[in-house]
């Protein structure tokens, strides 16, 4: 099979190729993650392909289709479901094309196993997640597949960005959100950390330019974007998301950043300072003239 559209970010794809090893199934290209020349050369010899991008590479595998009759489907390593519905896609192609229909049921049974493996993990996680509200400001095909995987656990979307996704990644997200009120081509950073700063999301999961917006509004913030440090894909990138997201909504430091400041709950402390903004002004202006010379033993 051919893997378009697949970058191995934090190298997540080495997360899912041992579950198409233990199927039997050879990646014979992944464009462009791990590519190599040989393995571009010879990708027209795949009996199917998976987009994982479509914004990125849909046009290859159209002409790849009409030229050398590979089939392919648009699907998502993100998230247990998707996982596992990317994995039948896959198994269905390639019967199709010839492979043997046993593939199916032992599909069926990695499914149950890794599913199991997979909840049993996240089952702790549930409780303290519940409910909570994720605003997703990425785009492309995380606007719709991580959305999914995150309201698998009970996770609340209040937003998520559409910038750079098809048409298809939008009717995606309709269905999965069952509207699209929660659906922005853009957000000004002044409109985001007004979102935030009201508490209307208890994390934003976005890339790093975003990052200190979230900082200054006193919110968790997570990278799920090219910078990221940890893979997100298959049932394992799943648990390791929720994981990251549960450390980050509970660290510590959000309850004592948010506190106000001494000086504000204490205005008696006030009196107590120093100098005055006169003499303190008095002071810089000492300062400021003084020369060269009278630092020179510092």
């Amino acid at each position: 099979i051919n893997i378009l559209g697949e970058f191995n970010l934090s190298g997540e794809f080495w997360l899912v190729k041992p579950l198409l090893d233990r199927l039997g199934i050879r990646v014979r290209a992944c464009i462009p993650g791990d590519a190599r020349y040989r393995d571009i050369a010879s990708a027209h010899r795949a009996r199917a392909a998976m987009i994982v991008c479509s914004t990125a590479l849909i046009s290859l595998a159209r002409k790849m289709e009409e030229r050398w009759d590979i089939p392919f489907f648009e699907g998502s390593f993100y998230g247990i479901s998707d996982t596992s519905q990317a994995l039948r896609n896959l198994v269905r192609l390639l019967v199709r094309k010839g492979a043997d229909p046993e593939i199916l049921e032992r599909t069926e049974t990695l499914i149950a196993q890794q599913e199991a493996i997979a909840w049993k993990k996240l089952e702790s996680y549930r409780q303290r997640l519940q409910g909570k509200r994720v605003l997703l400001n990425t785009g492309g095909v995380k606007s719709w597949s991580v959305v999914r995987a995150l309201m698998e656990i009970g996770i609340e979307i209040v937003g998520t960005s559409v910038k750079k996704s098809t048409v298809q990644d939008k009717e995606r997200i309709k269905q999965v959100l069952k509207h699209d009120k929660h659906m922005f081509e853009y957000m000004a950073a002044r409109e985001l950390y007004a979102m935030l700063s009201e508490h209307r999301a208890d994390i934003m999961l976005s890339g790093g330019r975003t990052q200190f917006i979230a900082l200054k509004a006193k919110t968790p913030w997570l990278d799920i974007n090219q910078e990221r440090q940890h893979p997100y894909a298959g049932y394992a990138g799943m648990v390791e998301l929720v994981r990251q997201i549960d450390l980050a909504i509970h660290n510590p430091v959000w309850s004592q950043v948010r506190q106000p400041a001494p000086w504000d709950c204490q205005p008696d402390l006030k009196d107590e300072l120093p100098c005055t903004k006169k003499e303190s002004g008095h002071l810089f202006d000492e300062f400021a003239g003084a020369t060269a010379h009278e630092f020179s033993e510092c």
